[in-house]
């Protein structure tokens, strides 16, 4: 199966930047999208982007679009989700999961806790 390691959170102010990184292993040519997800105290975990291993297409979150942006390095197996201009609420415990075709992901990393003071 697909292993999947978040990193890259902190705490930082409003209106900072941070990268987050999700490194796969395992049999990864079966992985047909990497999604990133987050989930705030007290709140369901909530889409947030999504990119396709092969084509590199991309969705967001109407809540993130124009301040983050996901990529991909095929040949280190990672997908990226660089975060500009945070804002409080997007404090939260951010995921990265892959799918390996359809709406269900089926991998979960363990998370990467992402704090944004105001």
């Amino acid at each position: 199966q697909v292993q999947l390691v978040e990193s890259g959170g902190g705490l930082v102010q409003a209106g900072d930047s941070l990268r987050l990184s999700c490194a796969a292993s395992g049999p990864t040519f079966s992985t047909y999208a990497v999604g990133w997800f987050r989930q705030a105290p007290g709140k369901e975990r909530s889409f947030v982007a999504r990119i396709t291993w092969i084509g590199g297409s991309t969705d967001y979150a109407d809540s993130v679009k124009g301040r983050f942006t996901i990529s991909k390095d095929n040949a280190k197996k990672t997908v990226y989700l660089q975060m500009n201009s945070l804002k409080p609420e997007d404090t939260a415990v951010y995921y990265c999961a892959a799918s390996l075709g359809g709406p269900r992901y089926d991998f979960w990393g363990q998370g990467t806790q992402v704090t944004v003071s105001s």
